[in-house]
C-alpha cells in the first residue's frame, strides 16, 4: 500500500485530484430518462446533448457537482446496458458537498439504497446507490486525510 500525498480540499468536500479524473461514459435504454433521473436524484445538470438522426439521445454530457459524465443510448453503437450483462462490473465515484443530503434525494427519486451512508475507515463518508438502468454509484464527502498506513490499521 502506497502512503498518499496530501489532499486539497478547498472546504467544500471535494478533494482536488478527483475534480478532473477519468470521465465516465455509460450507455443506458433510455438515456433522456436517465438524463432526467440523474437531475432529479442526483443534483446534474445537463450540459450537451446530440439528438440520434432516428431518435434517441447519441451523445449527451451532464454534470454532476464538477464531475462531468458522458451518456447515450445503448441503441446508438456496440454497447449493452448492465441488465443485459446480469449486473456491472463498475462503480462510478463522485465527491460531493453533502453525501447524506443526496443519498435522500436520489432514493426519493427511485434510486435504490445499496449502502447506507457512513463514515469509512478511508477518511470519507460514502453511500452506494444503484440507479433505474443498473448502473452503481458511489458518492462520498471527505472528512478526513488519512495515511496509508492509518487505512491500514483502521481495516485490520
Amino acid at each position: 500500500m502506497t502512503t498518499h500525498q496530501a489532499v486539497e480540499t478547498a472546504g467544500n468536500g471535494v478533494p482536488a485530484r478527483y475534480r478532473t479524473a477519468v470521465v465516465p461514459h455509460i450507455m443506458v435504454a433510455d438515456a433522456a430518462a436517465a438524463i432526467d433521473f440523474y437531475v432529479r436524484a442526483f443534483g446534474a445538470v445537463e450540459e450537451f446533448r446530440l439528438d440520434a438522426p432516428g431518435g434517441g439521445v447519441l451523445h449527451a454530457e451532464i454534470r454532476i457537482g464538477g464531475a462531468v459524465m458522458m451518456l447515450g443510448d445503448t441503441s446508438e453503437g456496440p454497447f449493452s446496458p448492465p441488465s443485459a450483462l446480469g449486473g456491472t462490473s463498475v462503480a462510478l465515484h463522485v465527491f460531493v458537498p453533502d453525501v447524506d443530503a443526496l443519498a435522500r434525494t436520489a432514493v426519493a427519486a427511485g434510486a435504490e439504497l445499496v449502502q447506507e451512508p457512513a463514515d469509512r475507515f478511508h477518511g470519507d463518508r460514502t453511500a452506494i446507490l444503484r440507479d433505474p438502468s443498473g448502473h452503481l454509484w458511489v458518492f462520498l464527502t471527505h472528512l478526513e486525510e488519512v495515511s496509508g498506513e492509518e487505512m491500514a490499521r483502521r481495516l485490520g
